[in-house]
């Protein structure tokens, strides 16, 4: 495998060095940047003349992560070559709105499905939508058995207008996901929190999918503030301080966090990034920096269970959410260096801060959409015997 990254800052010049990446003659471009710099009217016209034969996938942040650590305000691009038998494959469908994620979803499940299918990285829109059906209406296609992975796109915490890189375009509505083939691949991947519950449960009383309207016969909304004190008047993006544990009927924990991606005043109703269970139970999380850098290396070492002793270097794609970077401040590199340090830092390192992660739950592969976790998927390619 030959990689090569580049870090785009929005200055004139930088453009250029797009031209590099044709040095490997790739057939896989990897790109996380700001609205802003994916915005620009020229910027995919320019990449797409730079790798007229790569497919392209990616998507606006709340952050970017390269192999120098967390950005801002910047775009990581990431050419990929693989140089054994693996194929790709690319899909995309349009999402208007919550009640269109389940078809989109089962849209490029189908384009993707084959017998080869080994796993598929899956980027989409980040405000307004339901990632939870997103990913069950490809699963409804492809089955349970293939991972998924990946992240919902970012837009700074203003959750106000995403961006989606597809290999036709940079769309606001956009899921695009690319299918991986092929015996020689290596596919590794790994999610995991670090967040702490505090507070009493709570019973969700009304609901529809991930729409929270009540808890314990309450607006959802009103017992949310309470908590929260003076971070609500910074909701939605305080929200991200303070996610939900989900927990289910008997009350024990599923694993699972919810974020709240947007408040409806009217009717004291959260949007929160995926589905909860009617019948179950939520509670409130709160995270230290040092309980987040834990779970990122729980990530990868959860990662590396999934691969050979001792992988060759290859891609590792990191998708966390804003809600960490928020948190550990300054101090957020620490968790994209533990990361490399499990997994070898001649390993390339690319991704995101998202609205949401995509990875298989625990130790099976049925995908789920995460909130709050550090998620990293590896892609390597066998070596040759000698």
């Amino acid at each position: 495998m030959k990689t090569l990254q580049i870090l785009l800052s929005g200055q004139p010049t930088d453009t250029t060095s797009l031209t590099e990446l044709a040095a490997i003659s790739p057939q896989l471009v990897l790109v996380f940047g700001s609205v802003e710099l994916l915005d620009k009217p020229d910027f995919f016209s320019q990449l797409r003349a730079a790798c007229p034969e790569a497919k392209l996938v990616g998507c606006s942040t709340a952050g970017e992560i390269s192999r120098k650590g967390v950005h801002e305000k910047c775009c990581v691009v990431t050419a990929i070559h693989f140089e054994s038998d693996i194929r790709l494959q690319v899909a995309s469908a349009t999402v208007t709105g919550m009640d269109t994620c389940h078809t989109a979803g089962a849209e490029v499940g189908k384009a993707l499905v084959a017998p080869d299918l080994r796993g598929v990285l899956l980027f989409g829109k980040g405000v307004g939508v339901n990632g939870s059906e997103m990913i069950e209406g490809i699963q409804s296609v492809v089955g349970n058995d293939i991972p998924i992975t990946g992240g919902l796109a970012g837009d700074d915490g203003a959750f106000n207008r995403t961006l989606t890189l597809t290999p036709t375009g940079i769309f606001p509505d956009a899921l695009v996901a690319l299918g991986l083939y092929g015996h020689d691949l290596l596919l590794g991947y790994g999610s995991f929190g670090g967040w702490q519950a505090f507070g009493p449960v709570r019973k969700i009383t009304r609901c529809n999918a991930n729409i929270l309207y009540e808890l314990d016969g309450e607006p959802a909304l009103n017992i949310y503030k309470q908590y929260l004190g003076d971070h609500a008047r910074d909701l939605p993006s305080s929200g991200l301080l303070f996610p939900f544990e989900m927990l289910n009927q008997d009350l024990d924990t599923l694993g699972l966090i919810r974020t709240i991606l947007g408040i409806n005043e009217n009717d004291g109703s959260l949007v929160l990034a995926g589905d909860i269970d009617p019948e179950g139970f939520l509670r409130l999380m709160h995270a230290s920096t040092d309980n987040l850098i834990d779970g990122a290396t729980a990530a990868a070492r959860q990662t590396l269970t999934h691969l050979p002793a001792a992988p060759p270097a290859g891609v590792a794609i990191l998708v966390s959410c804003v809600g960490r970077r928020l948190v550990m401040g300054d101090e957020v590199d620490e968790e994209v260096e533990a990361v490399a340090a499990i997994l070898g830092r001649q390993s390339q390192l690319t991704g995101f801060y998202s609205y949401g992660e995509i990875s298989p739950f625990s130790t099976t592969t049925v995908c789920k959409l995460h909130n709050q976790t550090m998620t990293v998927t590896y892609l390597g390619e066998r070596q040759a015997d000698k």
